[in-house]
């Protein structure tokens, strides 16, 4: 079953992309998005890992360090900056998923990229890719970057019972309150912000298949 939808989902990746109106069905930003990107905005890539799990396809979410950043203590996917030693974009959310997470290239089926999008606070135009694992991951998290990985079963995640609009302050700007929408996994797990826009645009591909 798994392997179908997998199949299926890598076609539909070569498609025309639900794009910027799916994301901002989950949009919420810190700082107003400006009306022209900047052309020195920092690349970065992340990806969105999926695995079989329990007779179903689940997602691995990061819980990030807080460290005083833009995105400190936030849920997240592996990812990181663009560097110089990267040939492209996909080489560093493969290099950015070893080195946060353990999981190794050679091991990740990379199905096709998603949308980009801008995120003001950190400068970044941040590329998600979207990888497969054959089976559940065995991560080994570095812990100056990462707290801890989970996964959660698309099926429940996607349910509109996990979506609700709440009032967020990011741990690194403390005097900033937002009224957003989110994904609420659990008492502990509250996704927002670019995780969720992407989320949004993966949910869009994957019930439409």
């Amino acid at each position: 079953m798994q392997d179908n939808t997998i199949e299926r989902l890598k076609e539909r990746l070569l498609l025309p992309l639900p794009g910027i109106e799916a994301q901002n069905k989950m949009a919420a930003r810190v700082r107003e998005l400006p009306s022209v990107i900047p052309d020195d905005a920092r690349l970065s890539a992340v990806m969105a890992l999926l695995f079989p799990k329990n007779d179903e396809l689940n997602l691995l979410l990061i819980k990030r360090v807080n460290d005083g950043r833009a995105h400190g203590g936030q849920i997240a996917f592996p990812g990181g900056r663009k560097e110089d030693a990267d040939t492209t974009l996909q080489d560093t959310a493969l290099r950015e998923t070893f080195e946060e997470v353990g999981i190794p290239a050679e091991q990740i089926e990379v199905l096709g990229s998603l949308t980009s999008l801008y995120i003001p606070v950190s400068y970044s135009m941040v590329h998600p890719y979207v990888g497969y694992l054959q089976q559940p991951p065995e991560p080994t998290i570095n812990p100056s970057e990462v707290q801890y990985v989970f996964d959660v079963p698309l099926k429940e995640f996607f349910v509109s019972e996990k979506k609700i609009i709440t009032h967020i302050t990011p741990l690194a700007f403390p005097d900033i309150t937002i009224k957003a929408p989110a994904y609420q996994w659990d008492a502990d797990h509250l996704v927002w912000g670019a995780t969720a826009m992407i989320i949004a645009e993966l949910e869009a591909l994957i019930e439409g298949l």
